[in-house]
């Protein structure tokens, strides 16, 4: 049995998610278009709220960078896949394959905890309004976005010091369309039981943490919304908080379903629906999703419009 690691580096293969060349070519179409939507939505918005001085609020400096590690994540998964697609090369190097799956892990790790830190947001501006200026200040909005970097790189080391320890025998065939931890232990012949308990506490404290301050938050967010008497006000401040409960629970959903489970059981099919899911299709519909659903971004984007129009005039 030939056992190798990162000191031999060799090339692994990913092979995808379909063996059929018709099928490929729709795929390779499909995600292409997403990730062009996904490009054009994700810098849209975030240029709409960096030229609309009325966006410049603690919600949309924390929309920005939400648009900003949807954009990164997706292009650390979707343009190696369209050239899996696209061409018979299907390779990936060692260090590429831990690279992309280091990037990964940090940009989902982050955005765990920046949803987190918008969940806060929404909830201080509906439970505490008259001191929402003085507790969402600028120095703490950077604060919390600083932390959750933070905390999703030390997340994203651990996953790696972890998977850098395995060997890998004969097999580099990982049956995934990106490196992602399940399908790479999956094809370990270490002994993984250790290291998959590490892997999981913190990805399961990653999400636990942050979906304890998400129902938390709504949870009073929801006391106090049903106190309001008046029923446009019950509605307003329902819709402040529309998108980004959208927004959590596509995102928590498929990442719950995804990694929270042990990596020996990794399924070529479900896992791999969930992980196109969260990989590319997510990336897609949050600015979708936040523009579409908010009269705040619409409007920012008729005036960005308008006088950008009446610049050329």
């Amino acid at each position: 049995m030939t056992t190798w690691n990162y000191t031999s580096k060799p090339d692994f293969i990913l092979m995808g998610l379909t063996d059929s060349k018709e099928i490929q070519l729709v795929l390779s179409v499909l995600f292409l278009l997403i990730y062009l939507v996904t490009v054009l939505g994700n810098t849209g918005m975030m240029l709409v709220i960096r030229l609309d001085a009325q966006l410049h609020t603690p919600m949309y400096f924390f929309l920005t960078h939400l648009s900003f590690l949807d954009l990164s994540y997706s292009t650390v998964i979707t343009p190696k896949t369209l050239e899996n697609l696209m061409t018979s090369n299907k390779s990936i190097s060692f260090m590429g394959c831990f690279t992309q799956m280091y990037f990964f892990v940090l940009l989902a790790a982050t955005e765990c905890f920046l949803l987190s830190s918008m969940a806060y947001d929404r909830y201080v501006a509906i439970c505490n309004p008259l001191h929402y200026s003085f507790v969402m200040s600028s120095r703490f909005c950077s604060t919390l976005l600083t932390g959750s970097y933070v905390l999703g790189a030390v997340d994203s080391t651990v996953n790696m010091i972890c998977m850098g320890t395995l060997d890998f025998c004969n097999s580099n065939v990982i049956h995934d369309f990106f490196c992602d931890t399940s399908p790479l232990i999956a094809l370990s012949c270490s002994n993984t039981h250790d290291i998959e308990f590490i892997i999981f506490v913190f990805a399961g404290s990653t999400l636990l943490l942050s979906l304890i301050t998400i129902s938390v938050s709504y949870v009073s967010i929801l006391s106090t919304i049903l106190k309001i008497n008046s029923t446009t006000g019950k509605q307003k401040a329902f819709s402040t908080c529309a998108s980004h409960i959208l927004a959590v629970t596509i995102f928590y959903g498929t990442m719950i379903f995804t990694h929270l489970k042990s990596n020996k059981s990794f399924s070529l099919g479900k896992d791999q629906v969930a992980s196109v899911f969260y990989t590319i299709v997510i990336p897609m519909l949050n600015p979708l999703i936040y523009s579409l659903r908010n009269k705040e971004v619409k409007c920012a984007v008729s005036r960005v419009i308008k006088k950008k129009e009446r610049a050329l005039d």
